[in-house]
């Protein structure tokens, strides 16, 4: 679960901004015969962007532009958020590294250019150096036609593979180009980003930068990740809650049959327990001596689970790549299982155990003090 959630954290999170950052006010309209919905541009955005950048949990800060339009190819039309941006701020970018075809820099060689998903390629049957129209729908101009929506013809330089459900839904223009898609003077940047260290951590750094006043709060409205993907990694969470759930039930089991070995040794040791106790041993010595036995179980069932576990986690994927299993389907042979080994839950772990394994010696060790000597010793 650790690795299911690091890879969906790494994936998504990656591409969604964890910050963004935008003017309060949108345009409604202008005088130019086009409607306009979009945000203001954020201006001077470089020094806000220097003072964003020199805070704690802040590793990148980049500008860009977003709104959503259509894609449309001879043979399908998709709805899509298409974004325009600054190649030279986004080198680090979890696209760039993952561009399968073409080149992500091609996004400032090349005029009208766009980068787009692998997915969604594969949806509109294009590929590199082919042309795909992009249109605005809530962005028209009026021409002696009549009304039609903003549209552009653009040139495929680039397709990426992050492997998320933004593949098919996320497509890149340069920042300048699409500030003339949408009609907007300068580059059109509208909203900066940041990317955190941590996207955790994303409420706090924004309570951070109002509080040194480092973003206007009048000014700026700031919006985290948890606005768009909060539900889905509620849920990823809630998944996660159960199998500790889930693990717990196991660990109860086993520590059952700790309490039902005692119980029987307990039966079966009447006459050894009646035997101490006449010769001077008391009810607590009678108590050590059982939760001895028990913890000395329960200690080696947790050393052994332990060390077998952790090995296990780690070959898992070459243990079921020898095998030939694969737990993700056929078509998915060689991708492997995301594993995160997290050491503090690893001594979370083996100390619950370790304490139910306590748990379990206490009815044994109080029924064995019980014993009464007299009547166990009757018939010997």
């Amino acid at each position: 679960m650790n690795g299911f959630e690091g890879e969906l954290k790494k994936r998504i999170l990656g591409i969604v901004p964890h910050v963004v950052i935008a003017n309060q006010k949108p345009k409604v309209s202008n005088n130019t015969g086009v409607e306009n919905t979009s945000l203001e541009n954020v201006g001077n955005w470089q020094s806000l962007r220097n003072k964003l950048i020199a805070q704690p949990h802040i590793l990148q800060a980049t500008p860009f532009l977003e709104t959503e339009a259509l894609i449309q190819s001879p043979k399908d039309l998709q709805g899509i958020l298409l974004q325009g941006i600054m190649p030279k701020f986004e080198q680090q970018n979890i696209i760039n590294k993952h561009i399968i075809a073409g080149d992500f820099s091609h996004l400032s060689t090349v005029p009208y250019s766009i980068v787009l998903g692998q997915s969604l390629a594969q949806k509109l049957n294009v590929s590199l150096s082919d042309k795909v129209r992009i249109m605005l729908p809530n962005k028209a101009v009026y021409t002696p036609m009549g009304r039609l929506p903003v549209q552009r013809a653009f040139t495929i330089v680039g397709i990426f593979n992050v492997g998320s459900q933004m593949d098919d839904a996320m497509v890149y223009v340069h920042s300048q180009y699409g500030a003339k898609l949408l009609k907007q003077k300068g580059d059109g940047i509208n909203q900066l980003r940041l990317y955190l260290d941590d996207a955790f951590n994303a409420t706090r750094v924004v309570e951070h930068l109002i509080a040194k006043k480092v973003v206007n709060e009048e000014q700026y409205q700031l919006t985290t990740w948890n606005e768009s993907q909060g539900a889905f990694f509620s849920a990823v969470k809630m998944e996660k809650n159960m199998m500790w759930l889930m693990l717990s039930l196991i660990v109860a089991v086993a520590a059952f049959n700790i309490v039902s070995a005692l119980v029987m040794v307990v039966i079966d040791k009447q006459g050894e327990i009646g035997i101490l106790q006449t010769l001077g041993m008391d009810r607590s010595g009678i108590i050590k001596i059982f939760i001895t036995q028990g913890m000395v179980n329960g200690l080696w069932g947790v050393m052994l689970g332990s060390i077998l576990g952790v090995l296990l986690t780690l070959k898992l994927n070459a243990l079921m790549s020898l095998l030939g299993v694969s737990l993700l389907g056929a078509g998915y042979v060689s991708q492997q299982l995301p594993m995160q080994l997290v050491l503090s839950d690893v001594v979370t772990i083996v100390i619950s155990a370790l304490i139910m394994s306590f748990a379990a010696t206490l009815y044994p060790a109080y029924r064995a003090s019980t014993t009464q000597p007299a009547e166990v010793l009757r018939n010997e």
